[in-house]
């Protein structure tokens, strides 16, 4: 399992399966909070992709942020 965090996006990324090619994932189902958004990235089999939380300083634990690979860093 891979998590990235774009601090600059204010995004994680949790990839549940690994190397996911481009064009996947066919299927969002979204969640709205009052923080943030959920997305959840489904194949055609249905099986779940990855999980987007948008807000993600607001959504999510500071030290799981702190865990995640920074993708905002150059």
């Amino acid at each position: 399992m891979r998590t990235t965090f774009d601090a600059v996006a204010d995004a994680v990324y949790i990839e549940l399966v690994p190397g996911i090619e481009p064009g996947r994932s066919v299927r969002n189902e979204i969640v709205e909070t009052d923080g943030g958004t959920v997305v959840l990235d489904f194949d055609r089999a249905g099986i779940l992709l990855g999980v987007e939380v948008l807000g993600a300083t607001e959504l999510l634990d500071g030290e799981f942020l702190a865990g995640a690979e920074r993708i905002d860093q150059q």
